[in-house]
Formats: structure tokens, C-alpha cells, sequence
């Protein structure tokens, strides 16, 4: 099982980014958190690295959700998109699958509960 699942995109980086929020939006989820890596590894490294974001998204309905399954999930959550720029110019929006990451959380509520974001989050990668 994959941990991911991703889309390439022929448009802009700072598009790509507005794209992935507006559709993101369009499934519930806000964003939490936007880390600029590049910007991150520029000041803090001081090397040069291609465009790359990463979003942490959260559906606040089922963060919730997930919270009464499980009371330590928050140590996975929010659910992060990344956003980078490839060699060849294209854009590549990569999603957490939530199914993949909760793997080794034996709770049940928390398999279905994972299942419907994986849903959301793969439609969001669709719709780009």
C-alpha cells in the first residue's frame, strides 16, 4: 500500500498552491499549518531547494471524529498535502493516505473514519 497519492500539474507553483487550498476547502478541510521548505532550508541551511510546501489540511469534523476514537491520533494529524516543484517544471500535489498511516492503530471506528478522508483527499488530488 502506497502512503500516498499524488498528481502532476502543468500550471504555476503559486496556482498549484491556490488550486490545492480552494479544493481542499471544497472538502472541509482548512489549513492548519503551511510550511515553505524551501524558504525553511534556505535560512536555515543555506542551500538552494526547489519550490516545496507542505500543507497541514483538517476536515475539523472528523479531526473530531477521530479524537473520541483515539485519543493520541493528534500525534498524526492534520493531514499533510505537499506541494513541489520536479525537475521538468511540473507540479506535483502529493496527499497523505490516511489508511496507510493509521495502519497500525488496531481500532476499528478509526479504519472507517480513515476511509471517508481518504476519500475526501483523493477527490481533492482528482479535481486539481
Amino acid at each position: 500500500m502506497s502512503y500516498c497519492f499524488s498528481k502532476k500539474l502543468h500550471v504555476p507553483f503559486d496556482k498549484a498552491t491556490t488550486r490545492v487550498i480552494e479544493e481542499l476547502k471544497n472538502e472541509g478541510f482548512g489549513i492548519l499549518t503551511e510550511i515553505d521548505v524551501t524558504e525553511t532550508l534556505k535560512r536555515k541551511l543555506n542551500v538552494d531547494f526547489p519550490n516545496y510546501t507542505i500543507l497541514g489540511a483538517c476536515n475539523p469534523q472528523f479531526a473530531y471524529k477521530a479524537l473520541l476514537a483515539e485519543p493520541h491520533i493528534g500525534t498524526m494529524l492534520p493531514c499533510n498535502v505537499v506541494i513541489q516543484e520536479l525537475e521538468d517544471g511540473l507540479i506535483e500535489v502529493s496527499a497523505v493516505d490516511p489508511l496507510a498511516s493509521m495502519q497500525a492503530i488496531q481500532n476499528k471506528e478509526l479504519q472507517a473514519i480513515a476511509g471517508e478522508i481518504q476519500l475526501k483527499l483523493k477527490k481533492v488530488i482528482e479535481q486539481l
